[in-house]
């Protein structure tokens, strides 16, 4: 498929990013284009799919009314409540996010913040996840942020608390997580690492 070339200096919406027919992974921070990592690694998408059936699996046993789902999914992350596509500049595909909130969801994906956001640090992803998207999930409200690191086997965790960011605890692989969002339930940091050995 033939790449589109785009204006890396020119705002757009996501009105636009829904036009953009080739097979590049992008994303929008404030109307300019990010370009995604290549397919990540082995044990980027092990941890991935571990915490994924962890967090599915909360959900099932606590019969709560949250989803969990996993990239490629696009999350619009309108600053001050905007609906059209026309009006909306963030666009991004966490690794997994949870939505409690069934009113966010559409045939697109979500409209607004998740409860809760994992994003799993590549080297190439690293300064963005950290830095770039923490102050934009700050923003928009999401509640609860998770951002893994492979090589280190820890999970920093943040909580937005009075709209902002506190920097709750970092977690090891012989701890227990806590999912906030979803009433305390724990996930044994040993099940995602020690599966990795």
């Amino acid at each position: 498929m033939e790449s589109l070339v785009l204006d890396l200096n020119k705002r757009y919406t996501y009105a636009d990013y829904l036009t953009w027919t080739d097979d590049k992974m992008r994303e929008l921070f404030n109307g300019f284009i990010r370009f995604m990592s290549p397919a990540p690694k082995l044990k980027h998408q092990k941890i991935n799919g571990i915490l994924f059936v962890n967090l599915f699996k909360i959900i099932e046993n606590s019969k709560c009314k949250c989803e969990v789902f996993s990239a490629p999914f696009d999350v619009r992350l309108p600053e001050n409540g905007e609906k059209a596509d026309e009006q909306i500049y963030n666009v991004v595909q966490p690794d997994i996010c949870v939505i409690c909130d069934q009113s966010k969801l559409d045939e697109n994906g979500c409209i607004g913040a998740p409860d809760l956001i994992v994003e799993i640090i590549s080297k190439s992803s690293e300064r963005r996840d950290a830095i770039e998207k923490k102050a934009l999930y700050e923003k928009v409200g999401v509640k609860e942020y998770w951002i893994v690191y492979p090589n280190d086997e820890i999970i920093h965790v943040y909580i937005l608390l009075n709209e902002k960011y506190e920097y709750h605890n970092v977690y090891g692989v012989d701890d227990k997580i806590p999912v906030h969002t979803l009433n305390g339930y724990e996930i044994n940091m040993c099940d995602i690492f020690k599966k990795m050995q």
